[in-house]
């Protein structure tokens, strides 16, 4: 529990305070956000913001996570490790993408093909490398059964290993796909992607934390959870939490500064990676069911308009469809932020009942 708190501390007081000094920078520089001309009228205001910023909330993760590790003394796990590449891994590829746009003033960076291609790879390393390194309990990090709160009886390896793995990669890469552009449309209000991901990393600490007291590697019973390394899981999760609320400060509205790509495709992955590798796949969709929705509200918009013509929302994604209708941006990012927080409690109740019914 000491080195969660120190975590979570560290990479806060990093994120608040390392924030403006790269604002600074980004403002020498002239690394400002390009403002499309489709979008609400009243971002155009927002040109200029320095983006880029999600690469302060990888690296205070990153320097937090050797921290807490080196005041408790413990070792890194192959789990911590392998969710801090997934999302500095992904946070690369939104970086080369933020470059792009911010050196050559534009709304596009990398070709959609290139960036496909960038997060792919990422994906498949650490899919590949989570099915390794089993420990002395012969518990790789991840599994190939599909999980929802825990591995359920689907197993990708029904048709031999072999089979197994490939069908994981696949799985992994939808996952991430997934989590990383539901970040990534859901920012699009300042603090909105931010708050919602604090959100969803604090459950992730809760449920390391939980996992850690009821492993089955040193508490053995019918509903014990299988996971490898949850207390290390936890303490990155708590990185990622506290260096998305220091990041906050400046982000909130009117923000100082943006995440950008580098920012949203790093969360996303960093939320993947902890779901896979807690083995709650499929609960991520419940915690994250704000990331969800704004999805859907894309998917819903682009389905009707070429099927029928017509737009079901003035814009999507579905934060800018209130925007014009008139809602204030600070009243439609603390509602969202309530959606989120609801989800997240579901999430975690959903999380807490299964362990309830079943261990009783």
């Amino acid at each position: 529990m000491k080195a969660v708190l120190i975590a979570a501390v560290v990479s806060l007081v990093l994120a608040l305070f390392g924030t403006p000094t790269f604002i600074r920078f980004l403002v020498k520089k002239g690394y400002g956000q390009f403002i499309r001309d489709d979008g609400p009228t009243s971002h155009h205001t927002k040109r200029g913001t320095p983006t880029m910023g999600g690469a302060v909330i990888v690296l205070s993760s990153l320097a937090a996570y050797a921290v807490a590790h080196l005041v408790t003394g413990q070792l890194p796990s192959v789990s911590g490790v392998l969710v801090l590449f997934l999302m500095a891994g992904m946070g690369l590829v939104g970086f080369l993408d933020d470059y792009i746009k911010i050196s050559k003033q534009r709304s596009l960076g990398l070709r959609s093909g290139q960036k496909l291609a960038g997060q792919t790879l990422v994906a498949v390393l650490f899919a590949i490398a989570a099915l390794q390194f089993p420990n002395e309990s012969f518990r790789t990090p991840a599994s190939t059964a599909v999980s929802f709160v825990r591995d359920t009886p689907v197993n990708l390896a029904f048709a031999g290993t072999v089979v197994g793995v490939i069908l994981f990669v696949i799985w992994a890469n939808v996952i991430v796909a997934g989590t990383s552009n539901g970040v990534n449309l859901t920012d699009g209000l300042d603090g909105l992607a931010t708050g919602a991901s604090v959100m969803v990393f604090a459950s992730y600490v809760l449920i390391g934390i939980w996992q850690f007291n009821q492993n089955c590697q040193w508490n053995p019973g019918t509903k014990c959870y299988e996971v490898r390394d949850p207390h290390d899981l936890a303490i990155v999760a708590a990185c990622g939490m506290g260096a998305c609320f220091g990041f906050l400060w400046w982000n909130a509205s009117p923000a100082k500064i943006f995440m950008g790509d580098t920012g949203s495709l790093a969360l996303g992955g960093g939320l993947a990676g902890l779901a896979i590798l807690t083995r709650t796949e499929l609960l991520v969709v419940v915690l994250g069911g704000l990331f969800v929705t704004i999805t859907l509200s894309v998917i819903i918009q682009v389905a009707s308009f070429k099927t029928t013509g017509k737009r079901v929302f003035k814009m999507a994604p579905l934060q800018h469809h209130f925007e014009l209708l008139g809602w204030q941006e600070v009243t439609i990012v603390i509602r969202f932020w309530i959606v989120a927080g609801l989800f997240v409690a579901l999430g975690l109740g959903l999380f807490y009942a299964e362990w309830v019914v079943g261990a009783g």
